[in-house]
């Protein structure tokens, strides 16, 4: 009866039912997997989100690429970080899941592939299947700092790919891809006659004091390209679902492809509208949010490496930024099992690699986000474990 777009088996897994039963009998346990900048501890501005009660969120007027103020709103927040875009280039949408629905939709028939990285954010599969994409890999490899294999980028590139998706800097390894890398990744895409999906939503987050790192933008491209954002990392706000997508290439081919994205978009309806009239007011406080997280993951991840590397056993691998640590471990056993035991034994909630895709093992992956001292006093106990002390 059910579309098989859907996993069969619904089931959770066994770290899911332990932290479900753990949270049942009253244990407190503390979430090294955290994504939710709403509840780690940060202050939001007084007034930020004054504009949502504005009297004209009151009358719709639905506008399907998003109301022309809002996509002004986004080509003045991304100027401040040196991004120049005109504003008919964006595009509104309520989220990057929503984004990615939209672009798989524009850019694929059924059964036509998209190629995304591996290790990366496992929510690609899901998305991709939801729209009857499949979703190929190529691998970013670790030798001393993350890099494309551009030979396993090469080697699928199948009749049935139809664009390329990176993520930079990558979730989860926090690695940024260099202008270099783009700019071979944009003619792999020309050559191919590809399109160029470009996530950088945690773009603004490097561990450096630098303001941002790398961007597609940056390189001018000369192919399809999508680059995505939004509130959720550009403020800490998932709540409030909107995001965009920046449209780039070919004048000529981006005007078409903006053209069915308003079909796509005008077929779902648009964005929520108060969201959409407040989203000026709050990118312009954006900066004392995004400050705040931007201390708090740099601060954790240097205990974090003054912690791990007290261990010739563990070692945190090198990271350009976003919200995310990886850190290797010996393998005494399985991955799946040692986040069992650190859930169980330790009360410390953390990912395993193989969620992500790693193709070795053992790693751990952990947020940046939880506040100093639960993160300090969390990581001390699950690397002492890993240990063995």
């Amino acid at each position: 009866m059910f579309s098989s777009r859907i996993p069969s088996d619904l089931t959770p897994n066994g770290i899911g039912r332990s932290l479900v039963r753990l949270r049942s009998l009253g244990i407190e346990v503390t979430d090294l997997t955290e994504s939710n900048p709403t509840r780690v501890g940060l202050k939001y501005p007084e007034g930020l989100l004054d504009g949502l009660s504005k009297p004209s969120v009151l009358e719709y007027k639905p506008e399907s690429l998003g109301l022309f103020g809002a996509r002004v709103s986004v080509s003045s927040y991304l100027k401040n970080y040196g991004i120049e875009i005109n504003p008919k280039q964006v595009v509104i949408t309520s989220s990057s899941s929503d984004s990615y629905a939209s672009l798989f939709k524009l850019l694929c028939n059924p059964g036509e592939a998209v190629l995304v990285p591996r290790p990366s954010y496992p929510l690609f599969e899901h998305l991709a299947q939801l729209e009857g994409v499949e979703a190929m890999t190529y691998t970013i490899e670790y030798q001393g700092s993350w890099k494309i294999n551009f030979n396993d980028l090469r080697n699928n590139l199948t009749p049935q790919v139809r664009a390329i998706l990176i993520v930079n800097p990558n979730n989860p390894t926090g690695s940024f891809i260099s202008t270099e890398d783009i700019e071979a990744i944009i003619k792999l895409c020309h050559e191919n006659e590809l399109a160029l999906i470009a996530d950088e939503v945690f773009g603004f987050y490097p561990l450096t004091s630098q303001l941002r790192g790398p961007s597609v933008l940056d390189c001018h491209p000369n192919v399809l390209s999508f680059i995505l954002g939004g509130l959720s990392k550009a403020v800490g706000l998932p709540q409030l679902k909107l995001g965009w997508i920046i449209t780039d290439g070919p004048p000529a081919l981006m005007k078409d492809a903006l053209k069915r994205l308003e079909f796509i978009c005008d077929t779902y309806l648009s964005v929520g509208t108060p969201v959409q009239l407040a989203v000026d007011e709050i990118l312009k406080l954006s900066t004392l949010v995004t400050d705040q997280i931007s201390q708090r993951i740099r601060q954790n991840h240097k205990r974090l490496w003054e912690i791990s590397s007290q261990h010739s056993s563990t070692r945190l691998l090198p990271s350009d930024g976003g919200w995310y640590a990886v850190v290797q471990v010996q393998e005494t056993k399985s991955e799946e099992m040692l986040v069992l035991d650190l859930l169980e034994q330790e009360h410390v909630l953390v990912h395993p690699g193989y969620f992500f895709d790693f193709p070795n093992k053992a790693f751990l992956v952990m947020s940046l986000l939880p506040m100093p001292d639960v993160f300090e006093d969390a990581v001390t106990r699950v690397l002492a474990h890993c240990r063995g002390e």
